[in-house]
């Protein structure tokens, strides 16, 4: 690691830990019965934000890469119009890295997360985030986020100081 590089190790992924970023989506225990007995539903998981400037919800499937760890952290992207949610379909851990919202990210607040595999997330609106990041195998996404008009994707690219993840404990 040079000395313009910092180590970023991912922490587990808990709502306490990621508040200031957004909403952790898990189910837990909180399931209410309903459709006469045969469906078990655990609803208002999260506020999907996507009403701004005229936004309506989109719901996609992506299909996503591993990275090599260690990776070194480029660029964060943010959503100035809306929240973004992925929710893992394979039941497959995943990492999260966040930087609060501001106007340039701050590499000293830049935080990693590994999810649990049955956990997914909500970034608030404007929360620097890294595109989703797979680990070991490929996985599929259900991402609920804004389409319509105005521009919803800023990036900010660190210059000559990036982080460097670690693949998680």
């Amino acid at each position: 690691m040079s000395s313009g590089e910092l180590s970023l190790r991912p922490e587990p992924l808990t709502r306490a830990g990621f508040a200031a970023f957004g909403d952790v989506i898990e189910a837990g225990n909180a399931f209410d019965m309903i459709n006469s007995g045969t469906t078990q539903q655990c609803k208002e998981l999260t506020d999907v934000d996507v009403s701004t400037e005229g936004g309506r919800t989109q719901v996609s499937l992506y299909r996503v890469v591993p990275y090599e760890l260690p990776l070194a952290i480029a660029m964060l992207e943010r959503h100035p119009l809306s929240s973004q949610l992925f929710m893992p379909l394979n039941a497959a851990p995943f990492l999260v890295v966040v930087a609060p919202p501001a106007e340039r990210v701050d590499r000293a607040t830049v935080r990693a997360f590994v999810t649990n595999g049955a956990q997914g997330v909500n970034y608030r609106r404007g929360t620097w985030h890294h595109p989703v990041i797979a680990l070991r195998h490929p996985s599929e996404f259900l991402v609920v986020d804004r389409i319509g008009p105005g521009a919803n994707c800023d990036e900010f690219f660190f210059e000559s100081e990036r982080l460097l993840l670690q693949p998680p404990s």
